[in-house]
């Protein structure tokens, strides 16, 4: 039987795609390509990764403050350090931050009023040093 092995994609509207994906490549230092896109090889994340696919209630707030129908989550190495380069691209950063057993949680609202969820997994436990 044939399985989903991971999102293959996130695909969205946008007022002026060229300009987006510009401030995405400056401010989020996504290696934007000729065709307009990004592709993520599994490669090139830790091993211990993962992406999640989810569906939301229609009447879910979880997405606000933007009307869009969707959220995009980034992993990041550094959420604190994303988040202070977002805020002086100008979007707005929302204050909020969430920490759980997986990990930590940020948002802001890019120029288009697309809300976006950052997530840095949870770093490993430092085992206690033997005498």
């Amino acid at each position: 039987m044939a399985k989903i092995l991971g999102i293959g994609g996130v695909f969205f509207k946008a007022k002026d795609p060229g300009k987006l994906s510009a401030w995405y490549a400056k401010w989020l230092g996504l290696d934007v390509k000729d065709w307009g896109g990004v592709a993520f090889l599994a490669k090139g994340l830790p091993a211990s990764a993962y992406a999640i696919w989810s569906p939301f209630a229609s009447r879910t707030r979880y997405f606000s403050p933007s009307k869009k129908p969707f959220m995009v989550n980034f992993m990041v190495d550094d959420l604190d350090a994303m988040l202070k380069r977002i805020a002086r691209s100008g979007a707005e950063v929302m204050p909020k931050r969430e920490e759980s057993e997986f990990g930590r949680f940020g948002w802001f609202v890019d120029p288009d009023g697309n809300k976006v969820e950052l997530w840095e997994r949870p770093r490993p436990k430092r085992s206690p040093r033997k005498s």
